[in-house]
Formats: structure tokens, C-alpha cells, sequence
């Protein structure tokens, strides 16, 4: 089972980054998926989750409005539109897949399969 992030990189503050992530291995249909990240000296935290079917969404409150999970099924496929970025949102994000049954999930504790990450860095 693998996840593969990708769309990270540097961007001005107020800027836009899309990142995407990709599974194999398995079928993540039946499973909520969700972004976390990690800035340097600080734990992993929860960002954002969309449930299996895409139907619900939930952000933590620092990216309430900015950012927006997707989900493509088909395609084994999850994305993170981040929109108004700023200083605070440089970290390396995770995408995470098998989430915790309940709902939201946002304990990083209970995500089963983790991608490798991939940097955002936010300018300022």
C-alpha cells in the first residue's frame, strides 16, 4: 500500500498551492482520508478530512475557509486546495488514508497509512 503526495513547494504569502495524493495498493474507497502536517519542532497535526464518499469535509479552525479536501474514488485520488496562504502554513504535509472510523478523525494516532510528505514553504 503506498500514498503519494505531491504538489508542494514555495510560495508568497496569499498565495495558492494544490497538493494531491495518490493510492495504490488497496482500495481507499471505503475509507476517510485527510491531510495533516508538521512544522519544524512541532507534533503532527490535523488539517483537514473528507469522508469516503466525499460528501463531508472538516478543517481545523486555522484553515477554516482557505483550504478545501476533494476526493476523485475512482481515481484513488485526494487533493488539498490551500488558498490565502500564509507564514503559519509552512510545514511538511502528510496525506494519511484509513482514518479513524469515527468522525472527524483528526487524531494522528489512529491513521493507518501515511505518505511520505511533501513541503510547503510560504514566503512572506
Amino acid at each position: 500500500v503506498q500514498l503519494q503526495a505531491s504538489g508542494g513547494g514555495l510560495v508568497q504569502a496569499g498565495g495558492s498551492l494544490r497538493l494531491s495524493c495518490v493510492g495504490s495498493g488497496r482500495s481507499f474507497s471505503s475509507d476517510h482520508m485527510g491531510w495533516f502536517r508538521q512544522a519544524p519542532g512541532q507534533e503532527r497535526e490535523f488539517v483537514a478530512a473528507i469522508n469516503w464518499s466525499g460528501a463531508f469535509a472538516y478543517y481545523a479552525d486555522s484553515v477554516k475557509g482557505r483550504f478545501t479536501i476533494s476526493r476523485d474514488n475512482a481515481k484513488s485520488k485526494f487533493s488539498l486546495r490551500m488558498n490565502s496562504l500564509n507564514a503559519n502554513d509552512t510545514a511538511v504535509y502528510y496525506c494519511a488514508a484509513a482514518l479513524a472510523n469515527k468522525w472527524p478523525p483528526t487524531n494522528p494516532a489512529e491513521v493507518i497509512y501515511w505518505g511520505k510528505g511533501t513541503q510547503v514553504t510560504v514566503s512572506s
